[in-house]
């Protein structure tokens, strides 16, 4: 049945949202830094422990430790790479986006900022951002949205790309999440739409992802949906996996709010 609420109601539930952001907002004892510069710092050769270019428009899936990063790199021109994954020791426990936003009460993810899974613990820290222009909003390409976009070209697709992919590793259709899209600059307009904002990307990009629980994570670099080239040509990109340095005493990602150090405290159940 539906309910309908009162424009009382409804007042009074914002106004309770609102005091809850302040306080939320209100834990930061570091703000957080502006965008990492360019170019990417060179990886220690020893710490590497493979490297990967993924061809425009396919993807790569990859099993990543705890302790371990991925840095995800544009060296051929703007190109945006979805990203999904797992908990490599309980596939039921996958990336959540709506907590990631929720919690950390931003769709602005840059360095500093974690990845949330759907049992609220930290899949990953943002140790490095040189963008901070990401979606976690939209989703990925379909073959209906290509067809649209792309009438008559020969396309492949992130949904249908992360279908293959997860079938290689005992997963279906079901077990794919919302994705987050890297190198996406997609903000919401004064209307409430989603708008690309081209001013912000470089094509030189990269992020460094810290893993903070052993994952399962699959990448695909097809075009974003709102990329308004209006020609399918998707650029490769780059991925080193490699061992991170060691989080230091006040790491960022785990003491820029409260809900990311609660995440933390999560992951260290699951741990002991």
């Amino acid at each position: 049945m539906h309910v309908r609420r009162s424009a009382e109601e409804i007042a009074a539930n914002r106004q309770r949202y609102e005091e809850h952001q302040k306080k939320g907002l209100e834990f930061a004892p570091k703000a957080l830094p502006s965008p990492s510069s360019l170019p990417a710092p060179a990886i220690e050769p020893t710490a590497i422990i493979h490297r990967e270019t993924i061809p425009g428009g396919w993807y790569w899936s990859t099993r990543v430790n705890r302790g371990e990063a991925l840095r995800i790199e544009q060296q051929d021109g703007a190109s945006t790479v979805a990203l999904i994954a797992w908990n490599a020791n309980d596939t039921s426990e996958r990336l959540n986006l709506v907590d990631t936003v929720k919690v950390q009460w931003t769709t602005a993810l840059g360095k500093g900022r974690v990845i949330f899974s759907d049992m609220g613990r930290v899949m990953f820290s943002m140790i490095e951002d040189s963008s901070g222009a990401h979606d976690c909003l939209m989703g990925g390409s379909t073959a209906a949205s290509n067809a649209a976009k792309y009438p008559g070209a020969k396309t492949r697709n992130t949904r249908d790309n992360f279908i293959l992919a997860a079938g290689k590793i005992g997963l279906d259709r079901r077990d794919i999440p919302a994705v987050l899209n890297l190198f996406a600059p997609v903000r919401i307009d004064d209307a409430g739409g989603f708008r690309w904002q081209g001013e912000m990307s470089n094509s030189g990009g990269y992020v460094d992802m810290r893993a903070e629980m052993d994952m399962l994570v699959c990448l695909s670099t097809c075009p974003h949906p709102l990329d308004p080239n209006p020609v399918y040509a998707p650029a490769p990109v780059s991925v080193t996996r490699f061992r991170a340095a060691a989080p230091a005493a006040g790491d960022l990602a785990r003491t820029a709010t409260a809900e990311a150090a609660r995440g933390f405290e999560n992951n260290a159940m699951m741990q002991a």
